[in-house]
């Protein structure tokens, strides 16, 4: 499943993705198109990102227990 915080999401967005509902990749990995469009543009201070960071993709594979080049980085230590 993984918690949104744990692998790419920073603090702010991660609230953000509360305040919709969302807590954990599968979710975010199982939208649709409308619903991509939607929560793009109810990113309050990130419109368009789910769209420009590809999030559906990434949860795909964070969700099914792969990594991606960020959380990659993440485990690493470079992101904070």
């Amino acid at each position: 499943m993984g918690d949104v915080r744990h692998k790419g999401i920073g603090p702010k967005l991660e609230a953000l993705c509360n305040k919709l509902g969302f807590y954990h990749f599968d979710q975010i990995a199982a939208w649709s198109a409308d619903e991509i469009a939607w929560v793009d543009a109810n990113l309050e201070g990130f419109k368009g990102r789910v769209s420009r960071d590809t999030w559906v993709d990434q949860a795909k594979t964070l969700a099914a227990g792969g990594q991606t080049e960020f959380s990659n980085r993440i485990k690493k230590g470079d992101v904070q």
